[in-house]
């Protein structure tokens, strides 16, 4: 059940912070009241406890980015939520898998940049339209802005899930 439900939490975060790079708190709320809810009623108090001690170690080390601008504050909750479902190792996983992400994405995005792939990408024959509606969506690229940290997370989510299915 916690895989399923922080699949659907990323997966729909993942869209939002593509499109408009934010995760909204209802989103984040939702599934941090569905854990704690989930795991009081099949584990009584200790669920609750162990739930909320997850949500600490999703939230707190995220906190001190978002304090240092590393990060944005939907993502500080999105981790919370996580670990809401997750737990402490598993999101501090998906918490170090998402930073190893993020620095080999932010290397290639800096090397392209770098080289002017961009522009040279936009000029390559091709569908105009899905070239178009991929970069509307992709605002931040074109103007320079930090990337979406999900783009980051998604991988890493993949990867930890893949791991743990060859294990």
């Amino acid at each position: 059940m916690a895989i399923a439900a922080v699949s659907l939490l990323l997966l729909i975060a993942f869209i939002t912070d593509i499109r408009t790079q934010r995760i909204p708190n209802g989103l984040n709320l939702i599934f941090f009241c569905g854990a704690l809810l989930f795991y009081v009623s099949y584990e009584g108090v200790g669920g609750l406890k162990a739930s909320l001690i997850g949500a600490a170690a999703g939230f707190i080390p995220l906190l001190l980015l978002y304090w240092a601008k590393g990060l944005g504050a939907g993502d500080v909750k999105l981790f919370g939520a996580a670990g809401a479902w997750l737990g402490i190792l598993p999101v501090l996983q998906l918490m170090l898998y998402s930073f190893l992400y993020a620095g080999a994405l932010a290397a290639l995005l800096l090397l392209a940049r770098k080289m002017s792939l961009f522009r040279e990408w936009q000029q390559l024959p091709g569908s105009a339209n899905a070239k178009q509606a991929w970069m509307e969506n992709a605002r931040w690229l074109k103007e320079g802005k930090s990337f979406p940290f999900m783009l980051a997370v998604a991988p890493a989510a993949v990867t930890i899930l893949w791991m743990a299915f060859f294990q």
